[in-house]
């Protein structure tokens, strides 16, 4: 009988244990969904070929580095590619000159909760310059992930 108790009570911490372990999963399965809410921002248009861009950023790494990639979202309606332009029609050279860009290719695997396969999406890398400009700049972009936009340091925003 004492042996029958000591079997039910291991059994019991073991389950007890069990359980308090998968809620924890729980816990973190709950964060990365908070998480993937807060890359689906809403962009708003001012034209059909422009978002709305109204702040310049103050870190100098924002969409220069793969790591702080402008995020312009689209990529489940099927716009990815052309919010990428929208953002960077937005975008004057430092004294309001007209910028123009190309894509440079994809690149720099992110994850992503938006992502199509796998939760790692590529960013797309466009080459930006000005008249004036004494070098054509790197911008990366991610069109999986959406969040407030800004203009790069260094850049203008188009009136």
């Amino acid at each position: 009988m004492k042996k029958l108790g000591l079997l039910l009570l291991t059994f019991t911490v073991i389950v007890a244990c069990g359980t308090k372990k998968s809620a924890s999963t729980s816990k973190n399965s709950m964060t990365s969904i908070k998480k993937a809410k807060n890359k689906n921002f809403k962009q708003t248009l001012r034209n059909q070929y422009m978002f709305e861009v109204s702040e310049i950023a103050t870190d100098k790494t924002y969409g220069f580095s793969p790591k702080n990639a402008v995020e312009v979202g689209g990529v489940k309606d099927s716009e990815g590619p052309i919010n990428e332009r929208r953002y960077l029609n937005a975008l004057s050279g430092p004294n309001g000159e007209e910028v123009s860009y190309f894509r440079a290719g994809s690149c720099c695997p992110v994850p992503s909760e938006n992502a199509m396969f796998g939760g790692s999406a590529m960013l797309d890398n466009y080459r930006v310059t000005w008249e004036g400009s004494k070098d054509t700049v790197s911008i990366y972009i991610n069109m999986y992930d959406s969040s407030p936009l800004k203009a790069p340091k260094g850049f203008g925003l188009r009136k």
